[in-house]
């Protein structure tokens, strides 16, 4: 498996899937009506956060990101989620 492979996993299985976990949670807090300012900026902030990742994913698909790239995208998604 190829880093830009092993890249596009990590965001297909773990990554966006969080992600949408987290979406789903705001808009929960929204439809009971407990959201303040803050949670529909989280909500914008993690909406555009899955459009890069999905944007991120096409480039893997078009091989427009090489492996130092990879490496150091995964590194920086890694350091994430550890401060999660």
């Amino acid at each position: 498996m190829t880093i830009q492979e092993e890249l596009a996993s990590l965001i297909k299985n773990d990554v966006l899937i969080e992600i949408e976990d987290y979406i789903d949670e705001l808009f929960e807090i929204i439809a009971a009506k407990k959201e303040d300012e803050r949670t529909k900026e989280e909500l914008a902030s993690m909406q555009e956060m899955r459009d890069d990742f999905n944007e991120m994913l096409k480039d893997l698909e078009e091989n427009e990101i090489d492996d130092e790239e990879a490496k150091e995208i995964m590194e920086e998604i890694n350091e994430m989620r550890k401060e999660d």
